[in-house]
């Protein structure tokens, strides 16, 4: 680097975030439980509606998204014009940083928390502050006591990643009732269509303005490679964030795909009961195995192993039998391994792999 060009404060503090892995050397029928990915992939709604998108491609797309956000309020009950489309939900949590915190300003989420939030955080200026869990679940009472006049926003994931669990609407209000007055709540609802009846913050959006709501087309819908995400708050939040992104941010195959994706509700269905039955399934046969977790209400489980040692052996022997699930230890969570629920075949290959492995070390 050439002297005197520098990155902003706190860029060079950032590690690289790694994704799942996706591949394993000299395997080629690989079961990828590392992503929480929906197995049965997108609808054929939006597989269609991807494939018309291919004769506009010389085409720009639409900038104000009018017609994606036209669905998202039929399915969801949400007022079109506070709906913000942006690159994935990711893309809408980072720009709530850029535009509401910076240098001297303080950034709160928990320790099991998404570890992009610390990158938003630190990426513009501002002051990452981790809070701790009570048990692997969201302390609003920690959360609240870490809060103070530098305070800009706070992260919570609800359900949460990577441990599955959920913190009750009551809490969650208490939360946004008791931020200081300059601080926003950041819910995001990655997972949130898992929960049935859940509205993912929605009602709490419309009474509270200082609460946004994210949400992603990139775990139920199966849109992960599409890279869609949507963010619903009061109308000024909106406006800020439609001023700092980029006119074109989502193509004319990213909107067509993930507007037939939201309106194929009976798809949708379909994947939260099967994934709600296969979960249940795979939580309940790795607890006989001597593998608990916590109650998900996600599209994974965070099995929990007698230490890191255990967690680390039981991971090496799933790759070697061609399964991948993710290691957390850079959650904080280095006893457990999060595997995503995949179809019915998958949950009990995997399951199969652990029950071989613990009887390898018994």
């Amino acid at each position: 680097m050439a002297d005197g060009i520098k990155p902003q404060p706190g860029i060079l503090d950032i590690a690289l975030y790694k994704g799942g892995d996706a591949s394993l050397d000299g395997v080629s029928n690989v079961l990828k439980l590392s992503s929480n990915e929906n197995p049965y992939g997108a609808s054929d709604a939006a597989k269609e509606a991807f494939s018309r998108a291919v004769h506009t491609l010389h085409r720009y797309p639409s900038t104000d998204h009018a017609s994606l956000r036209k669905a998202i309020s039929d399915v969801w009950g949400v007022d079109a014009h506070r709906v913000f489309c942006g690159v994935g939900s990711g893309d809408v949590l980072k720009l709530l940083s850029e535009a509401y915190a910076g240098p001297g300003d303080e950034v709160v989420f928990t320790e099991h928390g998404f570890s992009m939030y610390p990158i938003y955080a630190r990426a513009c200026g501002a002051t990452p502050v981790v809070v701790p869990e009570r048990e692997r679940v969201i302390d609003v009472d920690a959360i609240l006591a870490a809060c103070g006049d530098k305070t800009r926003l706070v992260y919570i994931a609800n359900p949460a990643n990577p441990t599955g669990t959920m913190l009750g609407a009551a809490e969650v209000t208490r939360l946004a009732d008791g931020l200081p007055p300059q601080a926003l709540l950041v819910l995001d609802g990655a997972y949130a269509e898992y929960v049935e009846g859940f509205d993912a913050g929605k009602s709490l959006v419309d009474t509270h303005a200082n609460v946004v709501m994210t949400r992603t087309f990139s775990k139920i819908y199966g849109l992960g490679g599409m890279r869609v995400g949507w963010g619903y708050a009061s109308q000024d939040i909106i406006d800020v964030l439609n001023r700092i992104r980029g006119p074109f941010n989502l193509s004319s195959a990213a909107l067509a795909a993930a507007e037939a994706a939201v309106r194929d509700t009976e798809y949708t269905e379909k994947c939260r009961v099967e994934n709600a039955r296969l979960r249940e399934w795979m939580a309940t046969a790795l607890a006989e195995l001597g593998v608990p977790s916590d109650t998900s209400t996600a599209n994974f489980v965070l099995a929990r192993f007698a230490d890191e040692t255990e967690a680390d052996a039981c991971d090496e022997a799933l790759r070697k039998a061609g399964i991948i699930v993710r290691k957390v230890a850079g959650y904080k969570l280095p006893h457990c391994l999060r595997i995503t629920v995949g179809d019915e075949s998958a949950c009990r290959r995997v399951v199969h792999a652990v029950a071989q492995f613990k009887g390898a070390v018994k």
